[in-house]
């Protein structure tokens, strides 16, 4: 399988994300043997992250940005990350179908995945997927997020570019908006310009304002604001041209390999924590003690620290 991946071949990329996504022993020893097969031929992609509200246009941006960078000659990947049912466990997978256009071009490949439950929304694997999709001579990965919970974190730290897009009421927008999102991104691009393009330029103002405030998390990057029409592909090059910038702002200074190296390094240890919670969870003395220390926490009869210290006693012996 080795060799037909990095051959670009695609039904053999396709079936190499679905052997590490799958959960069963074996495939996961087989995807394992891949992916260190496949890492010298990895890391040479630029990886972008989009997230925003739902609604604010993700899928019709992603696919103007996808076509734009197929005309220029460029392969593209994108991981799309579906919201999983946390009652049935099943999702939408329905990206393929929001980006018709892109879905269709040879020189794209659009993976939707499940969420799977996990923090923030992101697909367990994606990491491991992009890992393929780099193997596979996709030289432009994109991940986009479903715009909920903690998942603009957990794809900020996989991600070398972070892009956040925002709605033209900027007045509301503004009073609900985290932060933190502001923070994390390297980015602000005002979508749906082409409803009213005074009331996007008005936001980007707002947004320009508010970044002002706070201090820029590269003292070689400060995050520029822009506004765009996926719809109809307006502001798509500029947005291209700002990666572009960051690239060339970041990887002479060093500051883009090395965030690599830390998001390699957190990585591996969310992988250990989930390994970690996993084995204590399936521990035959915690399995057994867990429902009756869980009931005492929630009559109030044990304090939550004292039955946690219990269990991972239990743990350890």
């Amino acid at each position: 399988m080795k060799d037909r991946i990095l051959a670009g071949d695609r039904a053999a990329l396709a079936k190499a994300i679905t052997l590490v996504e799958s959960r069963r022993a074996d495939h996961q020893a087989e995807a394992r043997a891949l992916l260190t097969a496949l890492m010298p031929h990895t890391g040479r992609a630029d990886r972008v992250g989009v997230t925003g509200v739902p609604g604010v246009g993700k899928s019709t941006v992603i696919e103007a940005l996808g076509l734009h960078l197929t005309g220029l000659g460029r392969k593209v990947a994108v991981l799309a990350v579906d919201p999983t049912s946390q009652r049935s466990g099943g999702s939408i997978l329905g990206d393929k179908t929001r980006m018709a256009q892109l879905s269709v071009d040879p020189q794209a490949f659009i993976r939707p995945s499940p969420s799977s439950g996990t923090l923030g929304g992101v697909a367990r694997k994606t990491r491991e997927t992009m890992l393929l999709c780099e193997a596979a001579g996709y030289d432009v990965i994109i991940v986009e997020t479903v715009g909920v919970g903690q998942s603009e974190t957990v794809v900020a730290e996989m991600v070398d570019i972070f892009v956040a897009l925002m709605l033209p009421n900027a007045g509301d927008e503004l009073q609900g908006i985290k932060k933190g999102l502001l923070e994390l991104a390297d980015m602000i691009v005002v979508n749906k310009a082409d409803i009213d393009k005074q009331a996007a330029e008005r936001a980007a103002r707002i947004y320009r304002d508010a970044l002002h405030i706070l201090e820029p998390a590269s003292p070689y990057w400060s995050p520029p604001v822009l506004t765009a029409s996926g719809l109809e592909g307006a502001g798509v090059a500029d947005m291209w041209s700002t990666i572009e910038a960051h690239k060339a702002a970041l990887s002479p200074t060093g500051e883009r390999a090395a965030r690599r190296a830390e998001q390699q390094v957190r990585w591996m240890q969310s992988l250990i924590d989930d390994a970690l919670g996993t084995a204590f969870r399936n521990h035959p003395a915690v399995k057994a003690a867990l429902p009756a220390l869980e009931h005492a926490v929630a009559e109030g009869r044990t304090p939550a620290s004292v039955a946690a210290d219990e269990a991972i006693s239990l743990f350890q012996h």
